[in-house]
């Protein structure tokens, strides 16, 4: 069985502060095992305020948003030797994030002493005004300037070859003008070509795992990319999210129809996000 666990994303690009009309840009890919219940995009009965996703199993999310224009999304750092059995879920953390008040910062330091005890994670947590990111693996609170970010399942940035491929091409989709193509991300998102077997990293799960894992997009007979997500956050401080989910049979199959909403900026808090770098 492939060591790996649930609620959290697998691959994160972002364009932060690149375009005056959308400062953020952000595409993901959640990947999990199939038989994982999930519930889809949509907003949470218990917590309304949560728009994401759901793992039905832990109760937590990989990405969310919230009317108030708070974000998160989360990965989990790949290291099966260190895997905790009766670690907490971090999906939680995500949902702790949003249903919280507690600006960016001061939640990633009121996390920083407790989190040595849930397995690896990277948490990317934002709102109208910043962008930081955390990992338990090296303990740093960092606030990420504009520019162009990669993350899979090691360190912000890890050169891992779908970091580097997934970088590349939203550099790309960021510079041409004109809107943002929903479809050109779910391209991006949806590239299914394994890394060379001499750039595959080694993180624990042997060389025909690591294989498997490196495209952007991920099949195999139970595990594989289940949603692919585009957040955007335009000039006005108004949130757009879609999600684009998939199943098994067959392994990546896509399961119309996409899930989108929009949240106007006037119902999100009418600032643009980031403020000064």
């Amino acid at each position: 069985n492939l060591p790996v666990n649930g609620d959290k994303m697998c691959l994160i690009l972002l364009a932060y502060q690149m375009r005056p009309d959308y400062p953020l840009v952000l595409a993901a890919n959640r990947d999990e095992f199939y038989a994982r219940p999930t519930a889809p995009l949509g907003f949470w009965p218990d917590l309304p305020a949560i728009l994401a996703g759901r793992d039905l199993k832990a109760r937590g999310t990989w990405m969310g948003i919230t009317a108030g224009g708070r974000w998160a999304a989360i990965t989990n750092y790949r290291d099966p030797a260190a895997l905790k059995a009766d670690a907490p879920s971090r999906g939680r953390l995500v949902v702790d994030f949003l249903a919280g008040s507690r600006p960016p910062r001061a939640y990633l330091e009121h996390l920083r002493p407790q989190s040595r005890g849930y397995n690896g994670f990277n948490l990317l947590v934002g709102d109208r005004a910043g962008l930081f990111f955390f990992s338990n693996r090296n303990g740093r609170i960092r606030r990420l300037r504009p520019g162009l970010y990669g993350l899979s399942n090691h360190l912000l940035d890890t050169p891992w070859p779908k970091v580097a491929k997934g970088k590349h091409r939203l550099e790309r989709l960021v510079a041409a003008k004109g809107p943002i193509a929903a479809e050109a991300v779910f391209e991006l998102l949806g590239d299914r070509t394994p890394a060379p077997l001499g750039r595959l990293p080694t993180t624990g799960v042997g060389p025909e795992w690591e294989q498997r894992l490196s495209p952007l997009f991920i099949t195999s007979r139970d595990y594989g990319t289940r949603s692919s997500s585009l957040l955007l956050v335009d000039r006005e401080g108004g949130l757009m999210i879609t999600e684009r989910t998939y199943g098994s049979d067959p392994p990546g199959g896509w399961e119309p129809p996409d899930r989108t909403f929009r949240l106007p900026a006037a119902f999100c808090g009418g600032a643009r996000p980031g403020g000064p770098p």
